[in-house]
């Protein structure tokens, strides 16, 4: 039987992290299925999940924490996926504006009012081409409930949007 690990990393960026936690895991009989990791204001951060035979988890878990002496801190949490995914609908929502205080904020308020479920998420703040003023962008994988009803959420969002000055766009 297997167990799942849904891990977050986070430590000072320097060249061989990636090569230091994919050693620890591969050696601890782990299997590394999926991750997004990233170097933000210095750090080296991610999350990533692992699955590894029950009978060795915790062998692993420890392992893990053995690196916080290396100067990378994991954090170790044992999932149970029991989403049913067939009550649901991928939405892919795309936004871009003028960068503002209360963006993500604004807009996962409406997503979570109807039961919308954000599985990605990633933002970037980048220079606009003309402008050079700092443009926010997001894109969003949501899942939504099958009964959503979609033109409801165009509208709301679009109300968002003109108040935020910002395009939102769902596919």
């Amino acid at each position: 039987m297997m167990t799942s690990l849904v891990l977050t990393v986070i430590g000072p960026d320097k060249p061989g992290l990636v090569e230091l936690l994919s050693q620890t895991i591969a050696t601890n009989g782990g299997n590394w299925l999926e991750s997004g990791m990233s170097r933000l204001a210095g750090k080296f951060a991610g999350i990533l999940v692992v699955s590894v035979p029950a009978d060795r988890a915790d062998a692993l878990e420890a392992a893990l924490q053995g690196l916080q002496s290396k100067g990378l801190k994991v954090t170790a949490e044992r999932s149970e996926d029991s989403t049913d995914a067939t009550a649901l609908q991928p939405i892919q929502l795309d936004l871009v504006g003028h960068d503002k205080p209360g963006i993500v904020r604004e807009i996962s308020q409406a997503l979570a009012a109807r039961h919308i479920n954000v599985e990605r998420l990633a933002t970037e703040l980048t220079s606009g081409s003309m402008s050079g003023e700092q443009l926010f962008k997001a894109q969003a994988s949501l899942m939504a409930p099958a009964d959503l009803d979609l033109g409801e959420l165009q509208q709301a969002l679009e109300d968002i949007a003109s108040d935020l000055m910002v395009d939102i766009t769902l596919n």
